[in-house]
Parts: C-alpha cells; structure tokens; sequence
C-alpha cells in the first residue's frame, strides 16, 4: 500500500467490464457477512436507527436522504461524519452483484463505522426537475452540490456532527463523485476532511456524461489541496494509480485492491483485512487532523 488518501462514494461497471479479468478471483458472498446495516425508516433521528429526510425546499418532491445516528451517540457529543453517495441503477453484474441507484443501498459508511462512532448521512442527487433522486448519473449538478452543502451544515448544527471531521466516501458513481460533485466547487470542496472512493475515479475514463473528460476532472482534483483519499477498487487499483501518479504526484492517495471480482460496496461488511485497512486508515486520519485531537474507538477490535 502507498501513502495516500481518498474517501469516496458509487457507480456501476458496464457488464462489459466486469468479465474475463477478474472471473478467476474469489467471489466476496462466500465471505460470511457480519454487519447488516438498519432499514430506512420514517420519524425522528435517534441512536441506531437510520431515518429517512429532505431539506426544507423539497418538501413537495420526493427528494430524500437518510441519517444514521451511531449506536453510542448522545446529545451535546461531536461526532465524525461519513457522507455517502451511491452507484448507478438498475444494474446487476455478471456475478450478481445488483445496484438499484438508490441511497438505501449504500454500505460504505455504515460498514467502516460498524454502527459506532460516526453519523452517517446518504445523500441523493437532485433529478433535473428537481422531483426526485436521480438513479443514474448526476441530473443537476449544482442542486445536487448545494443540497449536499446544506444537508452537512445541518448534521453538524442539530446532530452533533463535527465540521472538522467530514469525510466523504462513495461506491462507483458514488466514487466518481467524490470528485465530480466532493470538489465541484470552493464552496464543497471545503467540507471535506478525506475521501473513500471504491471502485472507479473521476478522470480514469471517460464516460457517458458531460465533463466526464480529463480536463475538468483535472482542474476539480486542484480543489483537493493535500486532503488524503483511500482508493480500492476489485482486482486493481493500478489504472487509478497511473492515472495519479501523472494528474496529482504529490497526491495523500492511498491504493487498496480487493482480491475479489465484485463491483459492490458490500465488502465492508465483512470482517476481512481490506476493512481492517480502511478502518485503520480512518483512524489515522482523524488524529491527524488537528494536535491532541482524540481518535474514535477501533471498530475491529470488538467482537461483532
């Protein structure tokens, strides 16, 4: 592993791209799932559960996102934040991996906290008419930045979430948009302590939406300035590395490979060495961020 941060959030391979390369590596369902993230529910945030929300202008819409309040949170406390974007939807691999677009489906932040220690907040992006969560790709872009900016001011005001410690991860488009949307402006860039980005990087590839071409993705990566992101991607990180090593070589990126031929976020609920890593990197991180600061709990070390 090199040094190096990132903390991103989802989008799905094209069937194409999931085939040959990785079909002799493991399949991570035979690894027993030990985590099981909590249903999105309606009512009032409270510890351990994971309600459904919208900001105040899209009360008519059906725009949401969800809030997760960890397990051992308390009034009056601070508490680091995950933000997750998810993939694209509807899409099921070739090895069965299936993603709807939707943010129910996002595992990141509740797999790397194990439920403890950190709020978790899954947040949508806005459809063109404003009316709904968009399922794949970005639909407005700049509704998407600003309800993602208001969303985080308010976790942090009313939750107890703490500004200097937000962390924004993301699986596929999720990961993708770490960058695309994580650093669309000044103005979001700035929430940002770290990055997880599994499974894809803006830049790497051009894909089937504006901007998606080297160049903005070049002039977003300036906004990084320093921040760490933790990088994994199945089978290899070696594309995105390349692509790093060229577009940002002073870059804190760290690379991790999952030795496994899914594209899913799932592997956070499971207890093997690649969440060890990640949860680890969290931890360092975090008492990096400013002298004497405190970190949370170590999520691997107790029994789950």
């Amino acid at each position: 592993m090199t040094t190096g941060l990132v903390i991103v959030l989802t989008f799905f391979l094209h069937a194409n791209e999931t085939g040959s390369a990785r079909a002799d590596l493991p399949d991570i369902q035979a690894v027993p799932q030990d985590l099981y993230p909590p249903p999105v529910t309606e009512g009032t945030p409270a510890p351990g559960r994971r309600v459904r929300q919208t900001e105040s202008e899209y009360r008519t819409s059906l725009v949401y996102h969800t809030l997760y309040l960890p397990t051992d949170w308390k009034p009056n406390q601070t508490f680091p934040v995950i933000v997750e974007y998810p993939g694209n939807g509807p899409y099921r691999s070739p090895f069965g991996d299936v993603c709807t677009g939707e943010i129910e489906d996002c595992h990141l932040g509740y797999g790397i906290s194990g439920g403890q220690g950190f709020i978790w907040l899954c947040l949508p992006f806005v459809s063109k008419d404003h009316q709904h969560n968009q399922t794949q790709w970005w639909g407005d872009i700049s509704a998407t930045a600003d309800y993602c900016k208001q969303a985080v001011r308010e976790v942090c005001a009313q939750h107890g979430g703490d500004p200097s410690a937000v962390i924004l991860a993301g699986f596929s488009r999720g990961a993708i948009a770490c960058n695309f949307i994580g650093l669309h402006d000044d103005a979001i860039a700035g929430l940002w302590l770290a990055f997880i980005a599994h499974s894809h990087y803006d830049g790497v590839r051009q894909w089937d939406y504006p901007g998606s071409d080297r160049a903005p993705a070049l002039e977003r990566l300036k906004r990084l300035h320093g921040r760490p992101q933790f990088i994994s991607h199945e089978g290899s990180t070696d594309e995105t590395r390349t692509y790093l090593e060229t577009a940002c070589p002073d870059g804190r990126f760290t690379f991790q490979s999952l030795p496994y031929r899914n594209h899913t976020d799932t592997w956070v609920l499971r207890n093997i060495p690649e969440r060890q890593a990640v949860r680890a990197w969290l931890q360092t991180v975090l008492r990096e961020r400013s002298p004497g600061a405190k970190p949370t709990r170590d999520n691997d070390s107790r029994q789950r």
